[in-house]
């Protein structure tokens, strides 16, 4: 029975990939660390690791799966910045992916972000549990005929144009792949900056695309812009966004990802003392709302990630075409 280890599983992984993985005929090593230098030793006698987004498989966690003999690194997610392609391609180790599981669920929790950021229903939550009933600095803003703009149109990007376009908003894009089909108005990233009122980015991080959104490109921006990221922490300069913050230059900011999240993520940090100034900050504004990649949380996207993952390698093992190798 071909053995796979399972890097950083929280309970929901081992209830859906248990009864999958058997029906399959794997045999799965649930390990609750993440996949760094570290933890690598923990793959020894198996054929395969599973990861996971904040895992690091850089490149001396390939050379050492490489000797333990592992040719094939399964990503349960759709973004692989944290691999080391070159390095994975060098030692012949194949880099599978599950590319699209459920674009709408990060597209909708990149609409729900935006929708509390403009209309604080966290705060009027806040403030409701305690009877308090004041509406007093809770005013947000309609959003019929103001302009937003997608950054990356792929399929979560359509997904979200669609809906803002249901709010009755005027859509511009922005990518470096336009999809002239789309039906997509398409103009220059400096002037999506300029002209939006909501800004969404919809694309993968890449050593291109490193903090495009930083001092310089936010000075570009209305006053008062509402900026949602449900794709890679990476994309935003944390420091230069919180510079911004605290001068009043957004009206509102919904963050699904942030820059050092792989040390927090999907652990429960409640009973630590949080040392991270910039975590601090994010958590301490009433207009960043923060969770904690949970975009594509739902139960349609876990299962088809499990059947997605376990298709790649049966697809691996059986010496078929690869459809979602990452090269």
């Amino acid at each position: 029975m071909k053995k796979i280890a399972f890097f950083d599983t929280k309970p929901y992984d081992r209830k859906l990939f248990s009864n999958l993985s058997q029906q399959m005929g794997y045999d799965i090593t649930f390990i609750e660390h993440r996949l760094t230098p570290e933890t690598v030793s923990l793959a020894d006698g198996h054929d395969a690791t599973c990861s996971f987004v904040n895992d690091e498989v850089s490149a001396p966690v390939l050379e050492q799966l490489h000797k333990f003999g592992i040719g094939v690194v399964l990503l349960r997610c759709a973004g692989f910045d944290s691999v080391d392609l070159k390095k994975a391609a060098e030692l012949g180790i194949k880099v599978l992916r599950v590319p699209s599981y459920s674009p709408a669920a990060v597209a909708e929790h990149a609409i729900a972000l935006l929708q509390t950021v403009n209309r604080k229903t966290h705060i009027g939550y806040n403030r409701t549990t305690k009877f308090n009933f004041n509406i007093n600095g809770l005013m947000g803003t309609v959003l019929d005929g103001k302009t937003a703009g997608v950054v990356g149109t792929g399929k979560i990007g359509k997904i979200a144009a669609r809906i803002l376009q249901g709010f009755g908003m005027n859509i511009i894009a922005y990518d470096i792949y336009k999809d002239l089909n789309s039906g997509l108005h398409y103009v220059e990233l400096d002037e999506l900056l300029a002209k939006s009122d909501v800004i969404t980015l919809h694309v993968p991080l890449t050593p291109e695309n490193n903090h495009m959104i930083n001092k310089d490109s936010i000075a570009k921006m209305k006053d008062g812009v509402i900026l949602i990221n449900t794709s890679r922490g990476g994309l935003i300069n944390t420091n230069d966004l919180l510079d911004a913050v605290k001068a009043g230059k957004f009206r509102g900011v919904g963050l699904d990802v942030c820059e050092k999240e792989h040390e927090y993520f999907f652990e429960d940090r409640s009973n630590e003392i949080m040392a991270d100034d910039a975590m601090l900050k994010i958590a301490g504004y009433n207009n960043i709302v923060l969770t904690g990649h949970q975009a594509f949380f739902t139960e349609e996207s876990m299962g088809a990630i499990a059947e997605t993952t376990l298709q790649n390698f049966k697809a691996y093992l059986a010496g078929e075409k690869l459809v979602n190798e990452v090269k």
